[in-house]
């Protein structure tokens, strides 16, 4: 049974996200009493409740922070530009009706990159603003660095998922790793963040065509290791950046949060088996009815839908099945050679069973598998909510598996 998420809602969607962003509170991204402040003003299961709610609190957080900052308090309005980045993040989440041309979705997405950007000004340690090669463009990221020595370090590669954002690699990883003496390389790709609302480019499943690039750059920063290179997937860049280990052997590691092996099978979880049949056989006008009738009936599927069809350029809810098909690593997995944390949650409600199933595919690759608990906190997807187990785990495996500096 699962409880961790369902302390504010009945509405496990709404109830994950709070948790989420809550969660953001070990490492200065969210307030618990903001949190549950603005929990209260929200009608469960209601969008435009939670959009009116979040952007409130993010509006008036931000304006602490910029007050701040105009008094010389710089704690203070990193503190709170960290935090009102969170909330817009979190205030856009279910904005995905239109969102390719909703106003709103432009507003405080760009609002989270820019009080995030401000705060990065105000860090104690070395923040970069980066723009990486990509084919005809460049992609938007942060260089994040244990100090400005210029001395090579190991570094992490994060590389974000279905939903989330450059931003939101802080809170995810970064400030975990900067603690530890590890830079963080943190990037939007294709379908995420501000390549998706900005450049309007979509996801794409060979990712090392994304990934490959990304190495590229990181070899040619003096204060990254070339030896000591990890790929960090998180959610659905446990997919992500696995693929693109397969093709790309130059990485010394590799820890997928959570491990992902076949992007399809979590909607067939959430589908009926008919609908999933009627696909298969071409019948896509009884299947499309199905699914916008489920859609309509759950706020995860409906978001889940709706998402994917911008994020993945579907044309319709079958389209996206379709599409999602080729996110998959069968045939490939077994040409992962790096060392892989495959960590997994006991409650995941998107990927439930794939981190077992993907390690058992990983033949060629010494594989560790760790199961964080609902005991423990830890049991949600990502693991959200408990943040600081869940680097302690990522981060010890990590001490172990790299080689020492040169």
């Amino acid at each position: 049974m699962r409880t961790t998420a369902r302390r504010q809602f009945d509405d496990e969607s709404f109830s994950f996200e709070t948790l989420r962003a809550a969660g953001f509170t070990a490492y200065q991204g969210a307030d618990l009493g903001e949190i549950l402040a603005t929990a209260r003003a929200i009608e469960d299961g209601d969008e435009p409740s939670w959009h009116r709610s979040w952007k409130a609190t993010a509006e008036r957080v931000a304006a602490i922070g910029e007050q701040a900052l105009v008094a010389g308090h710089r704690v203070s309005a990193r503190e709170a530009l960290l935090r009102a980045s969170n909330y817009y993040r979190t205030a856009e989440f279910y904005l995905r009706y239109t969102p390719a041309t909703d106003p709103e979705v432009t507003l405080l997405s760009t609002a989270s990159r820019r009080t995030f950007a401000a705060a990065v000004t105000l860090f104690d340690t070395p923040v970069e603003t980066v723009a990486i090669p990509y084919e005809d463009t460049t992609l938007p990221g942060y260089l994040f660095l244990v100090d400005d020595s210029g001395a090579p370090r190991p570094t992490v590669i994060y590389t974000n998922g279905y939903d989330s954002t450059a931003e939101e690699s802080y809170f995810v990883i970064a400030a975990a790793a900067l603690r530890r003496g590890y830079n963080v390389l943190a990037f939007d790709g294709p379908g995420q963040g501000a390549v998706l609302r900005e450049q309007k480019i979509v996801f794409r499943p060979d990712w090392e065509a994304v990934s490959t690039p990304v190495v590229d750059y990181a070899l040619t920063r003096p204060e990254i290791d070339p030896g000591r290179i990890t790929l960090f997937g998180y959610s659905l860049g446990g997919y992500l950046v696995a693929r693109a280990a397969a093709r790309d052997h130059r990485v010394a590691a590799l820890i997928l949060d959570d491990g992902v092996l076949d992007f399809a099978g979590a909607f067939k979880l959430a589908l009926p088996p008919e609908v999933v049949s009627w696909i298969d056989e071409g019948r896509d006008e009884p299947a499309e009815a199905a699914l916008a009738a489920a859609a309509a009936e759950n706020t995860q599927v409906r978001w889940a839908l709706n998402n994917g069809v911008w994020a993945l350029g579907a044309q319709s809810y079958v389209d996206l099945m379709r599409r999602g098909r080729a996110y998959t690593l069968e045939g490939c997995a077994d040409k992962i050679v790096a060392p892989t944390l495959i960590l997994d949650a006991e409650n995941d409600q998107f990927f439930k069973g794939q981190p077992h199933q993907l390690a058992e595919k990983l033949v060629n690759a010494p594989a560790t598998l760790v199961t964080l608990s609902e005991a423990e906190g830890a049991g949600e997807h990502c693991h959200v909510g408990a943040f600081h187990r869940a680097h302690q785990v990522m981060f010890d495996w990590l001490d172990t598996v790299l080689p020492t500096s040169a």
